[in-house]
């Protein structure tokens, strides 16, 4: 027999029960070398550079993933700036490749070989195929641990947020971040960021008229 409308059910848990949710924290920069330095002592060179493009690039995770040699190089030469299409808005997104980042993944292709069509960073089951947001996930938790931080405080947004952040404090551009995000809305970009009263007036506050 089923249960009828008048049977006792016990609660359910909710989806989120010990989890925290919520926007992910974004790395400061003194944690951004602590990561760097523990990768480097470790001679993980592959997760070295996936965490220089990941910083960099600003990227979603199911976008970082899917990068493409041929997207990073030119000619036999890393890029300085590279561009991508966006799976969430099916629209472009450029990003810079700083020097850290482009040593770290000149360090990682050669090692890893392969062809411009081939992708920078393969799955660990099938090489042909790219690494799954979820052994990125993994990888992100990984790192912040080993540094002291609490995985639950961070995650693969973390790094898509931390340069944007950093970018926003330093000069308080909302429409540059926004386009470096690739957000269709500034709205969006607002809600990302955090941006709140308080960082509208500090801006206010640092300019006189």
């Amino acid at each position: 027999m089923g249960r009828s409308e008048f049977d006792y059910l016990p609660p359910r848990p909710a989806w989120n029960a010990g989890r925290k949710v919520g926007a992910k924290r974004p790395l400061k920069p003194r944690q951004i070398w602590a990561i760097r330095f523990h990768l480097d002592r470790e001679h993980r060179l592959r997760d070295r550079a996936l965490f220089d493009l990941a910083i960099d690039s600003k990227l979603r995770g199911c976008d970082l993933v899917k990068i493409r040699i041929g997207d990073l190089v030119t000619g036999g030469e890393l890029r300085t700036r590279a561009m991508v299409i966006q799976q969430k808005t099916g629209r472009p997104v450029q990003f810079e490749i700083m020097s850290d980042a482009r040593g770290s993944l000149l360090a990682w292709l050669e090692r890893r070989g392969g062809s411009i069509e081939d992708y920078a960073f393969p799955s660990r089951i099938d090489h042909s195929a790219h690494m799954s947001t979820r052994q990125y996930a993994r990888l992100v938790d990984e790192w912040v641990t080993a540094v002291g931080l609490r995985s639950e405080d961070y995650g693969t947004h973390s790094l898509r947020r931390t340069k944007a952040s950093i970018i926003y404090k330093a000069t308080g551009n909302l429409r540059a971040v926004q386009i470096l995000l690739g957000h269709t809305k500034i709205e969006n970009t607002v809600r990302y960021l955090g941006v709140d009263v308080e960082d509208a007036l500090t801006l206010a506050e640092g300019i006189e008229v």
